[in-house]
């Protein structure tokens, strides 16, 4: 046990001016590479976080929570459905839909696209498609009209603009007195809407539910409900109580399964960064073996001293605990501090280092995310600043063990 005698002596040695400044200098390196390793790592951290935020936000704003259908894809009666689990907990929105796949073509341009059948004026409940929109509106979508909204970079692809024509082919077949026909349909475009994801940008599609309904020949059905929660983490509990609810009737679908290899892909990213970045940490806590080495070598007749006056190897042990324990505090609180600074700041930092070198890091020509968002998260920061205490306190032990076993008869011989 470490008593105040310990840390008053441990905390003097600190302080004092040594005559040998290199010992010095490999303490301030120590504590340097300290806080400059917490530094990058909670402020890597945090950008991995913000990156992973945008991205889910993106994919949410497309992509239902909770998703309920019925057998083979369908549902009757959804009006009936959704009364049914609307008073489900955490449950603050729902819309029907039909999906489909199709094949666009126009001219000689052809893609294949998902085809979404919706209500545009509940649409809005559960997605963010409304507000994505760069040319046209989400209402222009009539029964009746056959028109369609398709993605920013499908427009690209099929040379479309507003008010255009197109060709909207699906994998079904009319028998016809010349054999089978494939069914299909012209759409006049009456809106492009960009949401940042090239998958959905380039392969989305959507028409009015009423339009999709006639196109699948499916009638009165909907392919299902999409669900809106007031917390998307709870997707998982929601989905398995609406399945209890209604006894197994529906089926439910939640994001983090849909989407479960790729978040599983940013975790394991987060996760290994953690690790690779924890090593620079490491180096500098371990730097203070070699510190704490050099003062043990320096300060042997001091030992001796202590030794004969009656203090015992576990209290000399507890001097150059504290010594070293107190380098890797003083470094992890200013690692800490500066980090969450960075982090905080990452934006206005990028945006000064590219007026200072003229370049731009993240061009909105190459990249669908044009700056660095940052998101904390405290327990990442606490995980850090634990790793980086237990490191200095272990880094201490070998030089504190050796300062236990100095001899004082040896240490005062050439005294």
């Amino acid at each position: 046990m470490i008593r105040p005698l310990e840390i008053f002596i441990g905390l003097r040695y600190t302080r004092s001016k040594r005559k040998n400044h290199y010992i010095s200098f490999i303490s301030f390196t120590s504590m340097a590479g300290i806080i400059l390793g917490i530094t990058a790592l909670i402020t890597v951290l945090s950008v991995m976080n913000g990156f992973g935020k945008e991205l889910r936000d993106r994919i949410l704003g497309v992509v239902s929570h909770v998703t309920v259908t019925g057998v083979g894809d369908r549902l009757d009666d959804w009006q009936a459905v959704k009364k049914e689990i609307a008073s489900t907990k955490h449950v603050i929105g729902a819309a029907p839909f039909i999906v489909g796949q199709g094949m666009l073509a126009n001219g000689q341009r052809v893609a294949g696209i998902v085809v979404r059948g919706v209500l545009p004026e509940i649409e809005k409940e559960v997605s963010q498609l409304a507000g994505k929109m760069k040319e046209g509106r989400l209402a222009d979508l009539k029964p009746g009209e056959f028109s369609i909204i398709i993605g920013y970079e499908l427009s690209w692809k099929l040379a479309l603009q507003v008010g255009d024509s197109v060709s909207l082919v699906i994998p079904q077949a009319l028998v016809t007195a010349a054999g089978l026909v494939p069914r299909f349909r012209r759409f006049k475009v009456v809106g492009i809407f960009k949401i940042g994801m090239y998958e959905y940008d380039s392969g989305l599609a959507l028409i009015h539910m009423d339009d999709a309904a006639k196109l699948f020949n499916i009638q009165d059905r909907v392919s299902g409900l999409r669900l809106k929660l007031d917390d998307m983490d709870l997707a998982p509990f929601v989905a398995a109580s609406i399945e209890d609810k209604t006894r197994g009737k529906y089926l439910t679908q939640d994001w983090t399964r849909e989407h479960s290899n790729f978040f599983r892909a940013l975790r394991i990213e987060k996760r290994m960064m953690l690790i690779i970045l924890l090593l620079i940490v490491a180096v500098a806590a371990f730097n203070i073996v070699s510190t704490l080495v050099m003062v043990v070598t320096d300060k042997q007749s001091d030992i001796a001293i202590l030794r004969t006056l009656g203090m015992s190897p576990k209290s000399i042990m507890g001097i150059f605990v504290v010594q070293g324990t107190l380098i890797g505090v003083i470094g992890t609180i200013l690692g800490v501090i500066s980090g969450v600074a960075l982090a905080l700041n990452v934006e206005e930092a990028v945006k000064f280092l590219e007026q200072m070198m003229g370049i731009t890091f993240l061009a909105a020509d190459i990249y669908y995310i044009t700056d660095l968002p940052s998101d904390i998260h405290w327990q990442d920061v606490v995980v850090i600043a634990g790793a980086s205490l237990v490191m200095g306190i272990v880094a201490t032990i070998y030089p504190a063990w050796r300062a236990s076993k100095v001899r004082p008869a040896e240490a005062l011989r050439y005294e």
